[in-house]
């Protein structure tokens, strides 16, 4: 899109962390019951697990519950929907992910605008995604692989983990950046698209990195490079895409938002507590373990990286013709 496009959506972003109510009585006394994180996941996910270790971070810090609330479903829009209406009171919060930011293209009809009709809170974590293969692809670097592509064009079959998912675009992102052609597999998630990367029915693999390092440690699966700005601490000896395909960079964030008209207040304070256990050692070296890095920041800054990724998957969505399945 255009940059006033994208300037618009910065200022919608940075202004949604405003309030437009008068301040909550009692405000200063937040948290005075237990609170829910809602996930748009099952448990067990990596969205899943960076809510929990904010949640007992927060109630150990705050004296009162956070608690983990799993919604499933519709790529996370039913988790959305439930927040965004729910009391302006940061008694409900979500843990939003990049599906966030894709789902505002990929959906025609959604009862909601994600950027106006939510409060940002703090980023929290970046996993990138892993580009993996099976043992009986040719190919044992990024360009290589390329290669192969360019010449086999539609016999690649590229797995993820759902039409619409992170490792979906960015795959799109890749063939549209590599003019490659490769034939897209949708699958109900992580688990049953690397099993059939295993058996050889598709080729090659855009997921997290969670569900797919056990396998790539063990010699059952190649991995030719991670999508991320940086090499991944859990795989030093991986390149990034971005070290062949000057400017590829897709990461899956994760981060906390509130109802719209949140107060201030309590944005804030969730805010400096979610950035002090971003500090953390020992969660920081947990999310390493998980094959992600911290994303600290303000209210603002992390409400302009949602405005810049719906910006940047609107294009994907857009030029790759993606709909849901």
């Amino acid at each position: 899109m255009k940059l006033a496009r994208r300037q618009f959506l910065q200022r919608a972003a940075a202004t949604s962390i405003l309030p437009a109510m008068p301040h909550v009585a009692g405000a200063e006394t937040y948290p005075a019951r237990p609170v829910r994180l809602i996930v748009g996941y099952a448990a067990g996910g990596g969205t899943d697990i960076v809510a929990r270790l904010m949640g007992q971070w927060l109630s150990e810090r705050f004296g009162q519950q956070f608690v983990v609330d799993n919604r499933p479903g519709a790529n996370t829009n039913i988790a959305t929907e439930l927040v965004v209406r729910a009391q302006p009171d940061g008694y409900t919060l979500l843990v939003a992910d990049t599906s966030a930011a894709i789902n505002a293209t990929f959906y025609d009809k959604l009862s909601f605008n994600f950027i106006h009709d939510t409060t940002a809170v703090s980023g929290a974590a970046r996993q990138p995604q892993v580009i993996a293969t099976n043992l009986s692809v040719p190919a044992r670097t990024l360009p290589e692989f390329i290669a192969h592509a360019k010449a086999n064009p539609g016999k690649i079959s590229m797995g993820s983990p759902g039409s619409g998912n992170i490792g979906h675009v960015c795959g799109e992102l890749f063939k549209m950046r590599t003019g490659t052609i490769m034939v897209h597999v949708p699958y109900r998630g992580s688990g049953p698209a690397l099993i059939d990367l295993l058996g050889g029915h598709v080729q090659v693999l855009f997921a997290g990195s969670l569900p797919t390092l056990g396998y790539l440690r063990s010699g059952r699966l190649r991995v030719l490079a991670v999508t991320g700005a940086a090499r991944l601490d859990a795989l030093p000896d991986v390149p990034t895409v971005g070290e062949f395909i000057p400017g590829y960079e897709a990461d899956d964030w994760k981060g906390i938002v509130a109802p719209k008209n949140t107060p201030t207040e309590i944005v804030d304070k969730l805010n400096s507590e979610i950035n002090a256990a971003l500090a953390d050692p020992k969660i920081k070296a947990r999310l390493a373990e998980l094959g992600s890095t911290i994303l600290a920041g303000s209210p603002a800054e992390f409400g302009g990286l949602v405005a810049d990724e719906t910006e940047k998957w609107a294009e994907v969505v857009r030029v790759a013709n993606l709909k849901p399945e």
